[in-house]
């Protein structure tokens, strides 16, 4: 698990946007039964002063898989959340973080077939 924050510079506001608990069980409940398939197997969080990111890497030493971004200045348009994929392409985005993963668990459905 590697955990990431930027302390805020000089001339920044102290405010990151982070995810809340019941954000973060819910990707962690999805986390766990991907590392249990053996498909995902370590993480990390960021916490940015205009978006989060939760970043899941196959290896640890390596580029991330997908990473699932908050970024509140978007709730009022495409949605806050999104997965991402490692070239970059958006996945998925809207308004509902569970809707959102969907798409990760089609995955996780092919890697137990």
């Amino acid at each position: 698990m590697t955990l990431q924050s930027t302390p805020p510079g000089p001339g920044s506001s102290a405010v990151q946007v982070a995810f809340h608990r019941t954000e973060l069980n819910v990707i962690l409940s999805l986390y766990g039964r991907m590392v249990a398939a053996g498909e995902w197997r370590d993480y990390g969080i960021s916490s940015l002063s205009d978006m989060a990111v939760f970043s899941i890497f196959r290896r640890t030493a390596e580029y991330p898989l997908y990473r699932i971004e908050k970024r509140p200045k978007l709730r009022n348009k495409q949605g806050m959340y999104a997965v991402v994929s490692m070239d970059g392409q958006v996945m998925r985005r809207g308004h509902d973080l569970k809707t959102v993963l969907r798409v990760l668990e089609r995955k996780l459905i092919r890697a137990v077939d």
